[in-house]
């Protein structure tokens, strides 16, 4: 591939994995979680490396476009950044209270 991982992908596989097909999940999981190379994704699936680059490719291309519809990666960022605010800024609620409201986000997500 082009020599670095865009991790973003392994974000996006969190949201999407059940749209992609199990060989395209399978591949991109081992390539991107478990930092396996082509040739070893090849061997362990018993396919070609150019498969292997091939799948990953195609499941990359269903990812991005997903998230490009969906933008549910973006949401949970979002959330997740004002769960961190909530924290922080305390001062006009108990410190509880917030807390409490910034779990319940993270519930959500």
């Amino acid at each position: 591939m082009n020599g670095e991982k865009n991790l973003e992908v392994a974000v996006l596989l969190d949201y999407y994995s059940e749209l992609l097909t199990e060989k395209q999940r399978d591949v991109i999981d081992l390539y991107y979680n478990e930092d396996l190379s082509l040739a070893e994704i090849a061997e362990h699936e018993n396919i070609t490396r150019q498969g292997v680059r091939d799948s990953i490719k195609r499941g990359e291309q269903v990812l991005f476009e997903m998230e490009a519809a969906l933008h549910l990666a973006e949401k949970s960022r979002r959330l997740e950044s004002i769960a961190q605010r909530l924290e922080e800024k305390a001062e006009n609620a108990s410190p509880e209270d917030i807390r409490t409201a910034a779990a319940e986000i993270r519930d959500i997500l």
